[in-house]
């Protein structure tokens, strides 16, 4: 959907109705047609391409934040964990002495 494919299908067009003898406002107004339509097109799919694109960023960090939630919540989990541990290891080495 480039300018060049559609610039050669309004070329081709031209061409074709120019052999077969057809008006030139009948080939002028198919040559704006095919460039109006190619316009169109062309900015669908681009505007398309950067919706993706905008999406896929958002699902990128929608994924970090979720993934960095999860681990947020599990190292808060095992800080008592670990604190309790620690505190078992301290009582542990103070006996020993």
């Amino acid at each position: 959907a480039s300018r060049k494919f559609w610039a050669a299908v309004a070329g081709f067009v031209t061409a074709v109705l120019l052999a077969f003898n057809v008006n030139n406002l009948a080939v002028e107004q198919a040559a704006a047609i095919i460039a109006a339509v190619g316009v169109l097109v062309a900015y669908i799919l681009g505007e398309s391409y950067v919706d993706g694109k905008r999406q896929e960023e958002i699902s990128e960090k929608t994924f970090r934040n979720t993934l960095g939630d999860v681990v947020h919540d599990i190292v808060l989990d095992m800080k008592e964990e670990i604190f309790e541990a620690l505190q078992e290891q301290e009582h542990e080495n103070q006996d020993d002495h």
